[in-house]
């Protein structure tokens, strides 16, 4: 039994978490990144976020650091507790000054940094490389 090449179309879409807490840039986020082909699927708080990241598996993760329950940097920590293989890629998405959040992480938890409003070019770039 013979079966057809795997075609663009059909090939697996890569998952992607936005964690933000401000509901209509996650979602519209999230529609940007759904028309580009990309799965997707939002989360307003930490405990959400690392709820959906153990039961969605994202690849990759755009995670707000000002968030209502927990900061970001305590998201990315716990996400990187989390059993997972292979681990997303956790990329924080912020209003806050780019070093600082780079400063203030250190370099085992994000995995890259996107300064609000995200320029979705610039998102394109860094998701593909």
């Amino acid at each position: 039994m013979s079966t057809a090449p795997a075609t663009q179309d059909s090939a697996p879409k890569q998952r992607v978490l936005v964690v933000d807490d401000n509901r209509d840039s996650a979602k519209t986020l999230a529609m940007l990144l759904k028309m580009s082909g990309y799965e997707t699927q939002t989360a307003g708080d930490g405990a959400s976020a690392l709820e959906s990241t153990a039961s969605f598996l994202p690849q990759i993760v755009l995670l707000d650091i000002g968030l209502p329950d927990m900061s970001g940097y305590e998201v990315c920590q716990r996400m990187r507790q989390l059993p997972l293989d292979p681990r997303p890629r956790i990329v924080a998405v912020t209003g806050w000054n780019a070093d600082v959040v780079r400063d203030r992480a250190g370099d085992d938890c994000f995995d890259g940094h996107l300064a609000k409003p995200v320029d979705f070019k610039t998102l394109q770039k860094l998701m593909a490389g």
